[in-house]
């Protein structure tokens, strides 16, 4: 009875740990800029350079308004585009290794990073 169970309960558990490893891939689009005052584009760079850094992604002007933030964590790393402007700002996949990418679908750790990373910018935004 007990070995019946267990051969139902184990094959299942282990299928709902496979199924979890990926899902459909997260950006963030033309989120709003909310700040107390008005923002700069200057004062919009040093927000999210702020909070990338402190979730320790290393973010990188590319040119005003672009920014190329890279996470790196044991064997996995993540690269995305961040556009911003006084209005609004984006988060964008756009390399990865170890993440299991297929043009859909993405490591499940991806979209948690991806969404820590947009509350952090929201909060650095926040403050000013």
């Amino acid at each position: 009875m007990v070995r019946d169970v267990l051969k139902i309960v184990i094959p299942s558990i282990l299928l709902s740990l496979v199924g979890c490893r990926t899902a459909p891939l997260y950006d963030v689009n033309a989120a709003p800029v909310v700040a107390n005052e008005a923002v700069t584009l200057p004062d919009a760079e040093k927000a999210i350079m702020r909070a990338g850094a402190g979730l320790g992604w290393q973010v990188v002007s590319r040119a005003p308004g672009q920014a190329e933030g890279t996470l790196a964590l044991r064997t996995h790393r993540a690269v995305v585009d961040i556009s911003y402007d006084t209005k609004t700002y984006s988060i964008k996949y756009k390399d990865s290794s170890g993440l299991e990418y297929d043009g859909t679908n993405i490591h499940s750790n991806y979209n948690g990073w991806i969404q820590n990373l947009d509350k952090a910018i929201r909060s650095q935004l926040s403050l000013l």
